[in-house]
C-alpha cells in the first residue's frame, strides 16, 4: 500500500516508516518541510494516513492548535473532499486532561471522529503514555530517554520528583500496534501494552545496568520490561564505550578468559589450549559444563568417578557440537591438532574463588596433568 506518514522525522515516525518499508508499503512522508502542494498530492494516492505529527513542547502554547488542531483539520478536510481513507492518529494518554497539549489533542481526536462518521472510514486514535527506546532525543522526548544518555556517559542523573509515576509504552509495542491495524480491526481506542514505574526506580534501574556491564554481567532479562529497557540502554552508549577489555589468564599450555558471569544463568568463558596440550584434569560435585570446540581439533574425555570406563568424544571445527559435562565426572580436553584449540565453555554458575567446587583428578591413571 501507499500509505502516508505525518511527522516522519520524529521519534515515532522514524520506527513506523522503517516498519511500512520493511514490511513493503510505500512510504509517503510527511514532515515540516513538505509543502502543501506535495502534501496534497501524497494525501490524493494514500490508501492510508498514520498522522503522527504533532506539538508537544512549543515556545508558546498557541502552537498546540497549530501544530495539533489546524495540521488534523486540514487533513481531514482534504481526504474528505477527494480520497477518504481510513486514519490511524498517534493521539496521548493526556487528551483527557484539562490543559493546553491535552485540550489540542482532544480537539483532534474529535475532528477525526467526525471524519470516519462522514467518510465511513476507519479511525484509530491512540491515546499514547510517555514512549521509550531507541532514537529517542536526550531532553526532550523522555525522561528514560534522558536517564540512559546521561548514565551511559558517565554523568549524574538528578531526579527532581522522584515518587513521579511513569506509565511507559516501548516503542516497538507501539508500532507493532500500528502494524497490526492494517491487518484488523482494532476499534476506535486501540490499547498497547505498558509498565507503570517511578522516576526514581527507573533511574536506578539503569544505574544497575551499568554496573552489571561493567562486572561483565547481563541482567535477568525474564522480565519483559527489564529486557526493553536494557536494550533501549545500551542504544545509547556512546562509541568509545561499545567495546570491553577483557582479561586473558594465559601460560604456555594456552589462556582462559571469562566472557559473561550472571549469578542465575551461569557464565561464559573462552579456553584456548595450545597443541599437544591437556587441560583440565578435575570433577566437580554441582557445577555442569557445556564445551563447544569452535575453532581447532581435539578430543574431549570424561569418566565417573565410582567407575573405570572412559567416555570420548572427538570435536572439531568441521562439526559444531555441544558436550555436556554432568557433576561428579572427571573430565579434560586434549588438543590433538596442529593448531590451538578454542572452546566455548559454558558453565552454571560464575566461579567463586572462595567455594571454586573443583577437586583435582584424572581420567586415566598414567594421564599427565598439565
Amino acid at each position: 500500500m501507499e500509505i502516508v506518514v505525518t511527522g516522519a522525522n520524529g521519534f515515532l515516525g522514524r520506527h513506523v516508516v522503517h516498519a511500512l518499508d520493511r514490511n513493503g508499503h510505500l512510504v509517503l512522508p510527511i514532515t515540516r518541510s513538505t509543502s502543501a502542494v506535495e502534501r496534497s498530492e501524497y494525501l490524493r494516492r494514500a490508501d492510508v494516513v498514520f498522522h503522527l505529527a504533532g506539538v508537544n513542547r512549543p515556545d508558546h502554547p498557541d502552537e498546540f492548535t497549530v501544530g495539533n488542531v489546524d495540521l488534523t483539520e486540514a487533513i481531514a478536510t482534504e481526504l474528505l473532499s477527494f480520497n477518504p481513507v481510513p486514519i490511524l492518529f498517534a493521539s496521548s494518554t493526556q487528551a483527557t486532561q484539562d490543559h493546553p497539549y491535552g485540550r489540542s489533542k482532544r480537539a483532534a481526536e474529535e475532528i477525526l471522529q467526525s471524519y470516519g462518521q462522514q467518510s465511513g472510514k476507519a479511525v484509530h486514535l491512540f491515546r499514547l503514555p510517555n514512549l521509550f527506546g531507541k532514537w529517542g532525543r536526550p531532553f526532550y522526548n523522555s525522561a528514560v530517554t534522558t536517564f540512559c544518555y546521561q548514565i551511559a556517559r558517565g554523568e549524574t542523573v538528578t531526579v527532581t520528583n522522584p515518587e513521579h509515576v511513569l506509565t511507559l509504552a516501548h516503542i516497538d509495542d507501539v508500532v507493532a500496534s500500528f502494524m497490526q491495524t492494517l491487518q484488523q480491526d482494532l476499534g476506535l481506542y486501540p490499547t498497547v501494552p505498558t509498565y507503570n514505574i517511578n522516576l526514581f526506580d527507573v533511574a536506578r534501574m539503569i544505574e544497575s545496568f551499568e554496573a552489571v556491564r561493567l562486572a561483565r554481567g547481563i541482567p535477568d532479562l525474564s522480565d519483559p520490561f527489564t529486557k526493553k529497557l536494557y536494550s533501549t540502554y545500551l542504544s545509547y552508549l556512546p562509541k568509545e564505550r561499545m567495546t570491553s577489555s577483557l582479561t586473558m589468564h594465559q601460560d604456555a599450555r594456552g589462556s582462559f578468559t571469562e566472557l559473561f558471569k550472571t549469578p542465575d544463568r551461569g557464565q561464559v568463558s573462552v579456553n584456548v589450549a595450545k597443541p599437544g596440550i591437556t587441560k583440565g584434569e578435575h570433577w566437580h560435585e554441582s557445577k555442569h559444563e557445556q564445551f563447544i570446540v569452535v575453532s581447532g581439533e581435539g578430543v574431549i574425555r570424561l569418566r565417573h568417578m565410582d567407575e573405570d570406563q572412559i567416555i570420548s568424544f572427538y570435536v572439531s571445527e568441521e562439526q559444531f557440537e555441544v558436550i555436556d559435562i554432568p557433576p561428579g565426572y572427571v573430565h579434560h580436553i586434549e588438543n590433538t591438532g596442529t593448531k590451538d584449540l578454542v572452546t566455548v565453555m559454558w558453565v552454571n554458575e560464575p566461579f567463586d574463588a572462595h567455594h571454586p567446587d573443583t577437586y583435582r583428578a584424572t581420567v586415566t591413571q598414567d594421564a599427565e596433568v598439565s
